[in-house]
């Protein structure tokens, strides 16, 4: 029986197909998978330069490609096309194994000829070529071939390469770009370590090539599994590994380690990826865990679609802190009374007025957060000498001994009315964990590391024994959304000797990410280990159209614009679904729902993280963390919105608290405008956010 395995390139496209279309090719590869003989679907391509290629009849008018092995029964879907456009593709290209990574590549061979000539004339005069100082026995080590080798050899400026990304293997090209980025071959056979086979490679073997390339080419195993590739392919590839990620996936670790990079680089999938390796070693249970349920909803989808395996499925749990602390302070004492926030806000103000104090309650309930619970503080002379680090306001001994008298008051208050908020939930989890010689996980994976707090970092830290390969951090801090700001070896946690950062961007075009960057220009941001963290070299490699940053006199002329872009974006072949709408406020959120249902656009809120089918989502900034769309419109983004008003801590109350209120606010917005793929709208009313300053 024929195996189809589909090129994850086409796997992209297909989303972006119509739906009669997807229905059509969904129903034609489901025979094919199922015939006796494949190949009495395929017809030979006359002047292919690559004779394996096939094509197969989809429609009418429509073509796909189809590598066809000279023996074996493994067929690569490549591409689906209008008739004559599928022809020039497939007489243009070639497939070959590379004898390095021993994986399949692709090139545009006649680009690579047709541009040879104008190179090698350039090459002539100018006064030293791209890769002079490196030998041809390193390039052919590295897996460059004799095409790519000669190409090379005639370039003499990176801009050059960077042309030839298209129509050059992606593999080697990605070891040339190396190279032109000033990494030595060493270097650049360190990135490619985990990707090199030890064996040598037959580079006449597709079947087996096809076999090592989960990083490009997905094997269907039977219709059912081909039917779900297909329901849901930008699902299936982003959990797909880069091989610059999979050394970082599968490396043994003697303690804790993170990774870090900036947004859309993959740090979610490698979480993921690291997850499943560990289960696969079936040393004990893991949990995978962030700090919002939405999120946690998107981890447990991951998961699913990478682990189809009940043995090694069954190893993994996915829980959220705060269910993870609940769940433990249960077994112990039953549910909590938890206090809400508003209910909180009274007590502080209760306990101001009876003692007289000149503070705010936000100043009393942020330190009793960031400094009592953060540091464990349980007197006063541990508060005296307690560390602020982060705390503007200044208080002597005087005002010290008041606050803490305020925040005694505050935690008596908690305990003789039976009340509990999820801080201490976690802090009292913490406590029974620390007890136990059983610690409920062998390894633990975290996600949104940048947006945990130091409890729940604690709680953590005690629910795996310390050993090798105990707790996997990911996470940015330039998308720290939440007022949490942790050091880890504060909290018990030393990755040092154990970080790597990722630099690829794979959600957003480089004009999206070069746009959202100019954010963050200037700021400081830390790096959870004492120090500034940078994402200086993140990039793409995907070009697209500029993002569309637009002003408007009023609120009406905004949302006429929003509808406008959106009917667009539709009329241009992009699905609903695809399109995401994001707002600081949720009243503006509800002006703009009902601006696009007046006009028959369909639309669904988001919740908890959860995307609407088949309708526009608009959702809160907040809640666009994780997410991702094709077509995204970022609205609000006025001074009167953005920053909101209402989460900055006035400057004569605490300056410290203040820029950092500020910070966080500038990620919120840097966070949504990069969730988006394509294209980029950014709109306000009246005058422009502070945040939009430093964009001209």
């Amino acid at each position: 029986m024929a195996q189809l395995a589909i090129d994850k390139d086409f796997l992209r496209e297909f989303a972006r197909l119509e739906r009669q279309v997807q229905d059509r090719v969904t129903e034609v590869f489901a025979r094919f998978e199922n015939a006796h003989h494949a190949g009495i679907h395929l017809e030979r391509i006359n002047n292919a330069h690559d004779t394996r290629f096939r094509s197969i009849r989809i429609t009418h008018s429509l073509r796909g490609i189809v590598l066809a092995p000279e023996s074996g029964d493994t067929y690569v879907l490549l591409k689906v096309l209008p008739h004559d456009k599928a022809y020039d593709w497939a007489k243009g290209r070639t497939a070959s194994v590379n004898a390095t990574t021993g994986r399949i590549e692709i090139r545009d061979t006649v680009a690579i000829d047709a541009s040879l000539p104008e190179l090698s004339r350039m090459a002539e005069t100018a006064p030293t070529r791209l890769f002079a100082a490196v030998d041809d026995g390193d390039l052919i080590q590295l897996g460059i071939d004799q095409q790519t080798l000669g190409f090379a050899r005639a370039l003499t400026d990176p801009v050059q390469l960077e042309a030839a990304k298209s129509f050059l293997p992606s593999t080697q090209w990605d070891v040339l770009y190396g190279l032109a980025a000033g990494l030595s071959p060493d270097e650049v056979w360190m990135e490619l370590s985990e990707a090199i086979v030890a064996e040598p490679v037959d580079t006449d073997d597709l079947v087996a090539a096809v076999k090592r390339s989960p990083d490009r080419i997905v094997l269907v195993d039977g219709p059912d599994e081909l039917m779900a590739i297909f329901a849901h392919p930008f699902a299936l590839w982003r959990i797909y590994l880069h091989p610059a990620q999979r050394s970082v996936v599968r490396k043994r670790y003697r303690g804790p380690a993170r990774v870090s990079g900036g947004p859309g680089t993959g740090k979610t999938v490698v979480a993921l990826h690291r997850a499943h390796f560990l289960a696969e070693q079936g040393e004990g249970r893991i949990l995978v865990t962030t700090f919002t349920s939405a999120l946690t909803d998107s981890l447990k989808a991951g998961i699913k679609l990478l682990t189809p395996f009940p043995e090694v499925a069954n190893r993994i749990e996915v829980l959220n802190v705060d269910q993870l602390a609940h769940r433990i302070f249960r077994d112990a004492h039953g549910s909590p009374s938890i206090l809400q926030r508003a209910e909180e806000k009274i007590i502080w103000q209760h306990i101001l007025e009876n003692l007289g104090l000149d503070f705010s309650e936000s100043f009393l309930a942020d330190e009793w957060r960031q400094v009592v619970l953060a540091q464990r503080v349980s007197s006063a002379r541990e508060y005296l000498a307690a560390k602020r680090d982060g705390r503007g306001r200044q208080l002597g001994p005087r005002q010290k001994a008041q606050v803490w008298q305020a925040l005694l008051e505050f935690t008596e208050t908690l305990r003789t009315e039976g009340h509990w908020t999820h801080e201490t939930v976690r802090a009292e989890a913490t406590r029974l964990l620390e007890n136990r010689n059983d610690k409920p996980y062998r390894h633990i994976v975290v996600d949104e590391a940048q947006d945990l707090s130091a409890e729940g970092w604690r709680l953590l830290r005690e629910a795996t024994p310390g050993d090798r390969d105990d707790i996997f951090i990911a996470g940015d801090t330039h998308q720290r959304i939440y007022n949490n700001r942790v050091t880890l070896k504060d909290v018990g946690i030393n990755i040092r000797g154990r970080s790597s950062k990722l630099r690829i961007n794979y959600r957003t075009t480089a004009e999206i990410l070069a746009w959202s960057l100019g954010l963050m220009r200037g700021e400081r941001i830390d790096d959870m280990e004492d120090g500034l963290d940078s994402i200086a070299g993140c990039r793409s490699d995907v070009h697209g159209l500029p993002p569309e940053p637009q002003g408007f006199a009023t609120l009406d002329a905004e949302l006429d614009h929003l509808r406008a872009k959106i009917r667009t974006w539709l009329g241009s072949g992009v699905q609903p679904g695809e399109i995401g709408v994001a707002a600081r406020a949720k009243w503006l959120l509800t002006m703009a729902q009902q601006s696009l249902s007046s006009a028959s656009i369909p639309t669904g809120m988001l919740a908890e993280g959860r995307a609407a089918d088949e309708a526009v989502s608009l959702g809160t900034m907040h809640l666009m963390k994780g997410l991702e769309y094709r077509c995204l419109a970022v609205i609000g983004v006025g001074d009167r919105q953005i920053p909101a008003r209402n989460a900055v801590t006035p400057i004569e109350e605490d300056e410290t608290t203040h820029r950092q209120d500020l910070q966080r606010e500038l990620c919120l917005l840097f966070v949504a405008c990069t969730r988006a793929r394509e294209q980029l709208s950014v709109t306000w009313h009246g005058a422009r956010s502070r945040f939009l300053a430093n964009m001209d």
